[in-house]
């Protein structure tokens, strides 16, 4: 027994019409060839589908198990069809995003919103446990976008500037360092230091002004979330230096202050990279085109406009 989808939608079509005719016209054959094709199918099951005599036509016991069949089938595959549709026109996809800077959820979040609204289609997904792998998830198409401050240059793969930001030092208001204009790493030999809890070379505090001191701090406490540390900073629990997105909202708090690292001040630039395919896809172009404006109005103290 051979069933083809044009037999599923030849029954659905019968049924929902109640008569050949109609059934014909809905799906834009002639009516004889219609009776021709449940001819050559009854031919191949070997029962009748449909008890002829009735008015309207109706389905036989085993036409209603070819219909039941149908009304599984069809309709998956109908949704299929839609989703090949939207995948040629560029409305749908899968964006699955790495993060390697973990302060980063603070601005992405308000780029995701944005970006839903204009693309409902695209299945959306923020894959935090790559972030060690990140690149080479994205190689292997487990991943479509990482967000990096680190760009590398890698087969097949762009790397598009986001946005620079600046590495702020956080502390109390009563903290001794309050009273500094800028903050060097000398500075913090004597400090606990309040982190993420990410690879040393993976935050800028170590990476940028640490490090390249050869300074060591008088301890590291690692925290997941950054309202913790905020709180645990203006208990005067510890410092902090977090990215300047994180702190507008405190820089004018009269428990914290913020000062620059170094004189100079430190300067950072975000990439996202995503595979050279993917990188000219509409709604990629759209995200990137959003994680350009976005952040950059955060850091301003503006509400993101849609």
């Amino acid at each position: 027994m051979h069933i083809e989808f044009r037999h599923l939608r030849t029954i659905r079509a019968i049924h929902e019409a109640g008569g050949l005719a109609r059934a014909a016209d809905s799906l834009n054959i002639t009516q004889s060839a219609l009776s021709h094709q449940v001819k050559g199918l009854e031919d191949q099951v070997g029962v009748e589908l449909f008890v002829r005599r009735s008015k309207p036509l109706k389905l036989s016991a085993a036409g209603h198990r070819l219909l039941k069949l149908a009304e599984k089938v069809l309709p998956e595959l109908e949704a299929l069809a839609l989703e090949f549709e939207g995948l040629r026109e560029g409305k749908s996809g899968r964006l699955h995003i790495a993060i390697e800077c973990h302060a980063c959820f603070e601005w992405l979040f308000p780029v995701l919103e944005e970006f839903r609204k204009a693309w409902p289609d695209v299945d959306v997904d923020i894959r935090p446990g790559l972030a060690f792998e990140a690149m080479s998830a994205l190689q292997r198409e487990e991943v479509d976008l990482v967000v990096s401050s680190d760009p590398e240059t890698l087969d097949d793969v762009d790397f598009t500037g986001l946005f620079d930001y600046e590495p702020v030092f956080v502390a109390a208001a009563q903290h001794p360092l309050a009273e500094k204009a800028f903050i060097e790493a000398e500075d913090l030999r004597t400090e606990l230091l309040i982190t993420y809890p990410v690879e040393r070379s993976r935050l800028d505090v170590f990476s940028q002004l640490l490090m390249p001191a050869k300074v060591e701090p008088r301890g590291v406490r690692q925290v997941e979330l950054t309202a913790v540390i905020l709180l645990l900073v203006a208990s005067n629990r510890g410092v902090a230096v977090l990215p300047d997105w994180v702190v507008r909202e405190v820089r004018y708090h009269s428990d914290y202050v913020t000062r620059p690292l170094t004189k100079a001040g430190l300067t950072r630039r975000l990439y996202a990279a995503t595979r050279s395919d993917d990188t000219v896809k509409p709604f990629v172009a759209h995200l990137l085109q959003l994680a350009r404006r976005i952040p950059v109005q955060m850091q301003r103290g503006d509400a993101p406009v849609g």
